[in-house]
């Protein structure tokens, strides 16, 4: 009988080692706060005068651009028909072109060349700083999307 008493407190013992993990050295992991606790706190997160929430950066700002021309390219055709745009000295300009096909858009006299992939538009942006007339091409279709008049 005297063998029983002490028994029960190493089971005891054992037990509570067991249940509480035993305090060792190894990783010690916390119980999770029932789920009402868990709201409460997160309205009360929320309610806090305290704490400021920034709304998304704006994108980054477009440069001002002056004249904006937009051509397209299918089947060799050119839209708008090829004719003169004249733009100001100075003016910021920025050409778009559409071809179906993939080639190569040139300013001439700026020498600024831009892949354009076939069905994608492609933006060439630059300071009309010489004055005079400048061609702008496709250079595999050689086609001739317009003249650029600079005064």
């Amino acid at each position: 009988m005297r063998s029983a008493r002490v028994r029960w407190p190493i089971l005891a013992v054992a037990v509570l080692l067991a249940v509480t993990g035993c305090g060792g050295d190894g990783p010690t992991t916390a119980a999770a706060p029932p789920a009402a606790a868990t709201t409460a706190a997160s309205a009360s997160t929320v309610a806090d005068p305290t704490i400021s929430v920034s709304p998304p950066a704006p994108p980054p700002a477009v440069s001002a651009v002056d004249k904006e021309i937009v051509v397209t390219v299918v089947d060799k055709k050119v839209t708008p028909p090829t004719s003169r745009i004249e733009v100001r000295r100075g003016a910021a300009v920025r050409i778009t072109v559409t071809s179906d096909v993939p080639d190569d858009l040139h300013v001439h006299g700026y020498d600024l060349t831009k892949s354009l992939p076939a069905g994608q538009p492609a933006s060439i942006e630059f300071r009309a700083d010489q004055s005079g007339l400048f061609e702008v091409e496709t250079h595999d279709t050689h086609l001739v999307l317009f003249q650029l008049v600079v005064r």
